[in-house]
């Protein structure tokens, strides 16, 4: 099966052959296979989960447990129950920072950030520092966009209680080595989050091997639904963690005067939960799993080389970001706002990403106000590229 035979499972390309979507960093579109089984879901087969005796409930809450189960076999989870379902990886960081970090951080405590980190995994933090009274430390990235290890290295420090950091940048597609940031916590006796919204979709996660602590990711970058997410932690990390909200599905008893909890996941899922997200999230696994990880990744690894080249032989357009990146090419024009550059290119029938991308301590850091982004996804070819370039030369002609 080729990328290419791919884009016709895809309805928004039967609704619109011509278009170059090139956002799918922001959000993928979603193959029929998840449409449907989210239409299924809610058309036929909808019923509550957890609650009801009756077989239909039963049957829903099968199918709601089996997408956790699908979901922790595609991350290499020790255990079902170290999957939460949330909204997405931006609700997970609020999680982990409000219930273990209310739980263990303090005044003299320092959790460590990168300047690649998307508005969600800084945000958190410092609304909780705010409150709590400890430092955030802050590894910079070296000239050419890379995670600065040597850096790392000086900042993780005995007084470093949690390294949260992103897997693969949303604005430079830099991949960063977990492994070897995990390392560097764990000596340190610290614990490790890692932001794995962008790396989800196109690199086989293993959280065991990895040796992560936490781990999120959102469905919608995954060509799954908005609105469900996964918080993948340790077993014993989320046992000692207290509940972060409250309500029904996560409580043992409940009296006027005291209430106990179920053990993770279902600690950490109070209400009736996104069902149909959770079987649209297993449905985009599975579809993803079909064609295989290690295909995407090559897939979109020479499309970010070609774009990277196609946009290089503009004089006026800097690229930014390392040589590895992988699905995602920012890059800027010389004396024209990217929003114009955006403007332009959907005039063209190309999709891409104008702004801060949510992370505007690294347009500080690049010196820039906003970039222009071009993300590919398995449907995209290299057509896209080609329209890219052609969108692009229309961009120069109207500007110089």
């Amino acid at each position: 099966m080729t990328m290419l035979s791919l884009r016709s499972d895809f309805p928004v390309f039967d609704a619109d052959p011509a278009l170059a979507y090139l956002d799918t960093a922001a959000t993928a579109q979603k193959p029929r296979a998840v449409v449907e089984a989210i239409t299924r879901a809610y058309a036929t087969d909808y019923a509550t989960v957890h609650r009801g005796v009756y077989r239909r409930s039963q049957v829903m809450t099968e199918a709601y447990e089996a997408a956790r189960e699908t979901t922790a076999r595609f991350i290499n989870a020790a255990s079902a129950q170290e999957i939460v379902f949330v909204r997405g990886a931006t609700e997970a960081i609020n999680l982990v920072a409000q219930s273990w970090g209310g739980a263990n951080l303090g005044p003299g405590d320092e959790v460590v950030l990168s300047e690649l980190e998307h508005h969600s995994n800084i945000v958190p933090w410092q609304l909780m520092r705010d409150r709590l009274g400890f430092t955030i430390k802050v590894v910079p990235i070296t000239a050419d966009g890379d995670f600065d290890y040597a850096a790392a290295a000086t900042l993780i420090g005995p007084r470093t209680r949690l390294v949260a950091v992103t897997h693969v940048s949303n604005v430079l597609g830099t991949t960063v080595d977990i492994a070897r940031v995990a390392a560097l916590a764990h000596a340190q006796g610290a614990q490790l989050l890692v932001d794995g919204c962008q790396a989800a979709p196109r690199t086989r996660v293993d959280v065991q091997a990895l040796g992560a602590d936490f781990y999120v990711f959102s469905a919608h970058k995954l060509y799954g639904p908005t609105g469900i997410g996964v918080l993948w932690g340790r077993a014993a990390l989320l046992e000692a963690m207290p509940p972060w909200q409250g309500g029904g599905a996560m409580i043992e008893t409940v009296t006027f005067e005291h209430t106990t909890f179920l053990p993770p996941a279902q600690r950490f899922e109070a209400g009736t939960p996104h069902i149909v997200g959770a079987l649209g999230l297993k449905a985009a696994i599975d579809y993803v799993e079909g064609v295989g990880l290690a295909a995407i990744h090559a897939h979109e690894a020479a499309l970010t080389r070609a774009a990277q080249e196609a946009l290089g032989r503009f004089n006026s357009v800097r690229v930014l970001g390392p040589g590895h990146a992988s699905g995602i090419v920012s890059f800027v024009m010389e004396g024209v706002h990217p929003h114009d550059i955006g403007t332009i290119l959907d005039e063209a029938g190309v999709n891409i990403r104008a702004g801060h991308h949510c992370a505007q301590p690294l347009m500080d850091r690049l010196g820039v106000p906003a970039t222009a982004r071009a993300s590919f996804g398995l449907y995209s070819n290299e057509r896209d590229v080609e329209r890219l370039a052609e969108g692009m030369e229309k961009v120069v002609r109207i500007f110089r």
